[in-house]
C-alpha cells in the first residue's frame, strides 16, 4: 500500500477528539507563556484568564444563538462547484460570527477600560464584521452563493481599512516609524506604512475568509494565530495581548457548534472580522512581519486560489477552457479531494499553525 494511502485511512479523528486536542494545547500554551512571562494566569491581562472566559461565555451563548440561527431559516447556500460532500451542509445555519465575534469584543473593551488601541481594533473588526454580515445575508436572502459583488465587498474593506490607517497615522505616529524585522532587526517605512498596512488589512482579511471552508478550519487556526500574536505584542502592549486572547478563547467557544460535524457556520461575518482583527493589531505593534509568519496557512490558501486562475488562464485555449493547477482551490478543497478527510486536513492545519507560532516566538 502506498505510504501516503496508508497514512490517510489509518490517521483518523472526530471532531470532537479534534476539538479536545485543541482547547488543551491553547490551554496549555497560554498557561506555559503566561508563566514563561512571569504573569498570573488568574489575572485580568494574561493569556489565560480571558481565554477561557470569552470560550465559555461564547459555548453558552451559542447554545442559545445556533437553535434561533436555524428557526429563522438563515441556513448556507452551497456552491455547485464545490467538493460534493459539502453538498450535505447546505441549510446549517451560517452568520456564526454575530455571536461570538461581539463577547470578544465587549469583554476586552471592558477589561481594557476602553483603552484607545483596543477601541480602534475593536471598531476595524466590528465593521469588518458588517461587511461580512452583508454578504451572508444576501446569500440568506437570495438563496444563493452569491453575496454582495466583489468589487463593493472590495471597496468597504478598503474603505474601512484606509480610515483605520488614517487613524494610526495621526494619533500613533510612532506606529509607522519601524517595522520589525527577526532577530531584533528593523525597517524604517515612514510614508509605505500606508499602502503596507492598507494591503495587510484587504489581504489578511480575505485569505481568512478563504480558509473558511472546513468545519472548524478557521476558527481553529485563528484561534492559534492570536494567542501566538498575543504572546508577542504582551511586553509592549498588554492591553492589544488581552484583546487577542479574548477572541482567541471566542473562536475556542465557537468551535464547540463549529467542530466536524459544524452545526453552525462562521459565514464571512465572522471569517473577514478575524481577519481584519489580526491585520489591525499587528499593524498597531509593528508586528505585520510577524503576522506573515504566523498567517502562513493563510497566505498559502489564498496564493493556491491566485495560481489556480492564473493558470486557468495561461492555459486557456480556443474553447475558452484551460488547466487547473490544482484539483480544486483554496487548497484545503484540493486536499480532500486527494483523499483527505476534512478532520484530517483540520488536524493537520491545527499542528502547522501550532508549529509556526512556537517558530515566530523563537526567531523574534
Amino acid at each position: 500500500m502506498d505510504a501516503k494511502l496508508f497514512y490517510r485511512s489509518s490517521f483518523k479523528l472526530s471532531g470532537a477528539l479534534l476539538f479536545g486536542l485543541l482547547a488543551a494545547g491553547l490551554g496549555a500554551g497560554a498557561l506555559y507563556l503566561d508563566w514563561l512571562a512571569g504573569r498570573s494566569p488568574v489575572q485580568v491581562e494574561s493569556l489565560t484568564f480571558p481565554f477561557w472566559i470569552c470560550a465559555l461565555l461564547t459555548a453558552l451563548l451559542g447554545f442559545w444563538v445556533v437553535p434561533a440561527l436555524r428557526a429563522l431559516k438563515a441556513g448556507q447556500t452551497i456552491r455547485e462547484d464545490g467538493p460534493q460532500s459539502h453538498l450535505k451542509k447546505a441549510g446549517t445555519p451560517t452568520m456564526g460570527g454575530i455571536f461570538f465575534v461581539p463577547v470578544a469584543l465587549v469583554v476586552s473593551l471592558l477589561w481594557s477600560r476602553f483603552a484607545p488601541p483596543v477601541v480602534a481594533v475593536a471598531g476595524l473588526t466590528l465593521s469588518y464584521g458588517l461587511i461580512g454580515w452583508l454578504d451572508d445575508w444576501q446569500i440568506i436572502r437570495r438563496k444563493s452563493n452569491k453575496g454582495i459583488s466583489p468589487r463593493m465587498k472590495l471597496a468597504l474593506q478598503v474603505g474601512f481599512g484606509g480610515l483605520f490607517c488614517l487613524w494610526v497615522g495621526l494619533t500613533q505616529p510612532s506606529t509607522i516609524a519601524n517595522l520589525a524585522l527577526p532577530l531584533g532587526l528593523v525597517l524604517p517605512l515612514g510614508l509605505l506604512f500606508f499602502p503596507i498596512a492598507w494591503f495587510a488589512l484587504v489581504a489578511e482579511s480575505n485569505a481568512t475568509n478563504l480558509t473558511d471552508g472546513l468545519d472548524g478550519l478557521a476558527g481553529g487556526t485563528v484561534a492559534i494565530a492570536l494567542l501566538g500574536l498575543g504572546a508577542y505584542i504582551a511586553p509592549t502592549s498588554p492591553e492589544l495581548m488581552l484583546f487577542c486572547a479574548c477572541l482567541s478563547g471566542s473562536c475556542l467557544g465557537f468551535l464547540v457548534h463549529n467542530r466536524n460535524p459544524a452545526r453552525v457556520f462562521m459565514g464571512d461575518t465572522g471569517s473577514l472580522a478575524l481577519g481584519g482583527a489580526l491585520a489591525a493589531v499587528a499593524i498597531l505593534t509593528n508586528a505585520l512581519v510577524v503576522l506573515l509568519i504566523l498567517s502562513g496557512l493563510f497566505f498559502i490558501e489564498a496564493v493556491s486560489v491566485m495560481v489556480q486562475v492564473a493558470y486557468f488562464k495561461a492555459t486557456k485555449g480556443s474553447d475558452g477552457v484551460g488547466k487547473r493547477f490544482f484539483k480544486m482551490s483554496p487548497y484545503h478543497n484540493h486536499l480532500e479531494l486527494s483523499g483527505w478527510s476534512e478532520t484530517q486536513i483540520v488536524g493537520i492545519f491545527y499542528l502547522i499553525g501550532g508549529l509556526l507560532v512556537f517558530f515566530t516566538l523563537a526567531i523574534f
